[in-house]
């Protein structure tokens, strides 16, 4: 039986020369001399440290546009975290890197199968969403209606099997 993975997965390691990449241009901009702004990176958890709320989003705008020249998505990052304040003016964020699909998105991918009459089914297994059917076509299909409707996470599909 055809099928195929609805998969969240980052490039974890062009993640980690992003976050690399914009650690050096911290060290050798005019603009952070002598200031505690750096970026740091713990598993799936980026930290970004300034002086300010401005400087924190110099950081960040730094990091998506390195993001952005190594091909990943910056939808993978969870900015929902607040702005932290630690000792004395200076402030820091932590990042989330996001993989796997949860299970409110993963819902949502099943019951937009289900309500599409397409001749697929939708079944979640833990961090991804298998879909099958009987022809590669309504795969196909399958795969462009979740890509249109589920725009707020950058999907992949994997595992595609004939």
């Amino acid at each position: 039986m055809p099928s195929f993975d609805t998969v969240l997965e980052p490039n974890l390691v062009e993640v980690k020369n992003a976050v690399d990449q914009t650690a050096k241009e911290i060290g050798t901009r005019f603009d952070f001399k002598g200031s505690s702004a750096r970026i740091e990176q713990k598993g799936k958890e980026i930290t970004l440290f300034g002086d300010s709320d401005f400087q924190l989003g110099q950081v960040m705008d730094i990091l998506l546009s390195k993001l952005s020249k190594r091909s990943v998505d910056a939808r993978y990052l969870d900015r929902s975290a607040k702005v932290e304040k630690i000792g004395g003016d200076k402030v820091k964020q932590v990042l989330a890197v996001k993989n796997g699909i949860d299970s409110d998105t993963a819902k949502k991918i099943q019951t937009l199968v289900k309500q599409s009459k397409l001749k697929v089914q939708a079944a979640i297994q833990g961090d991804t969403v298998r879909v099958t059917g009987a022809k590669r076509d309504e795969l196909q299909a399958a795969m462009a209606l979740i890509r249109k409707e589920v725009a707020d996470a950058p999907l992949t599909f994997t595992n595609f099997r004939d």
